[in-house]
């Protein structure tokens, strides 16, 4: 992708808030630089480890179906002076489970993460077990915390001869603080001399904002590299000054732009749409069609004492029903979001006709709006 020159990125992100703030009908959402951009580099680290579930109530693995249980049993208690190598081990107490946990940025060694424990067997509850020790590694092989401690189970199942009942997952838990940092992923956040801030939605108007509100505070100090990134660069160059320039500016009010767009779930029939959707003059109607077609044969019997057979006769039936179209009537130029929900509302479109009329009005070019299909 082309880099674009800097005074043109400026340009186009003036140009973008004037517009959008000369149109809008209401203000955006305010919020706070904190909670609108992610520090560079500065981001949490996925681990995960393999360990053993113990104390389980025959609810565990059965090692005929798992035998890495039963090699993960044998390999534990021979590190501890007993050797049951060749012996048929048929316990059920026991489950192999996957430990994974996230490792927060600036995580010091000594302090505490929580855990997500996983059956990895044919386990049919982890309730009432105990994890033990349990190394947890980072993509870089290297043992960043070690996690031990009963588990704490959400569901529930009971189970009888002729029925049962379970609620929840019970194959799946959690140790909360179960996990103990060993490890420390450095950042020299106090060296350095500038710091990227990265949009989490990006957009020029937002990005031009932020870098607006911060220079009213901290006159030059940040700038705006593209859509998703404004650079900070503190007036001074003493140690620390990075991380005193952001602690000033995180808690700073700012007007968050968002794109008109529409998001449809079609799994579950939902709709979310942005207060910018307009809508161009256009006229909906909106209607079901049903044709049912049925078989009702029936057997055509001879007459008595002749010579005839007996033969089945095909009978169709077919219905059509328009549903009584609804008119949703002609939408002016400009209609908003409000008046597009009233109006579908009216009529009684459901979840799953809506985004049938959506999609339409895409196709149909008067939909002023991003359509994201999940």
């Amino acid at each position: 992708m082309p880099a674009f020159p800097r005074p043109l990125l400026t340009a186009l992100a003036m140009l973008a808030a004037a517009l959008l703030g000369g149109g809008s009908a209401a203000a955006g959402p305010v919020s706070r630089i904190k909670d609108i951009v992610d520090v560079e580099n500065v981001r949490p680290n996925q681990l995960i480890g393999y360990g053993l579930v113990v104390g389980l109530q025959g609810t565990g693995d059965r090692t005929q179906n798992a035998p890495f249980t039963a090699e993960t049993v044998q390999s534990m208690l021979e590190r501890m002076g007993v050797n049951i190598r060749g012996d048929n081990m048929r316990t059920q107490n026991v489950a192999a489970v996957s430990v994974v946990a996230t490792l927060p940025p600036f995580a010091r060694s000594g302090s505490t993460i929580d855990v997500q424990i996983g059956a990895i067997g044919d386990a049919t509850s982890l309730q009432g077990g105990t994890l033990l020790v349990t190394s947890l590694r980072g993509l870089d092989g290297e043992i960043y915390a070690v996690a031990q401690g009963p588990v704490s189970v959400s569901g529930f199942r009971a189970q009888g001869q002729a029925a049962s009942v379970s609620r929840g997952v019970t194959t799946s838990a959690r140790i909360a603080g179960g996990a103990i940092v060993e490890r420390e992923v450095p950042f020299p956040l106090l060296s350095s001399t500038r710091l990227k801030l990265a949009l989490k939605n990006p957009d020029f108007t937002t990005a031009f904002r932020i870098a607006a509100v911060i220079n009213n505070r901290v006159g030059g100090a940040a700038q705006v590299l593209d859509p998703g990134t404004v650079e900070l660069t503190p007036p001074g160059d003493a140690p620390g000054a990075v991380v005193e320039l952001f602690a000033r500016i995180e808690e700073l009010p700012v007007e968050v732009d968002l794109p008109a767009r529409i998001v449809i779930n079609e799994a579950s029939g939902t709709v979310v749409m942005g207060a910018d959707v307009r809508i161009s003059p256009v006229a909906i109607a909106q209607g079901g069609l049903t044709i049912s077609v049925s078989e009702a044969p029936i057997a055509s019997q001879p007459e008595p004492f002749s010579d005839g057979t007996t033969q089945v006769l095909p009978r169709t039936r077919i219905n059509v029903d328009d549903g009584g179209g609804h008119a949703l009537g002609i939408l002016h130029g400009g209609t908003s979001l409000v008046s597009l929900v009233a109006g579908l509302n009216a009529f009684g479109v459901t979840p799953r006709d809506l985004i049938t009329v959506l999609q339409a009005l895409r196709t149909a070019g008067a939909l002023q709006a991003e359509i994201e299909v999940q």
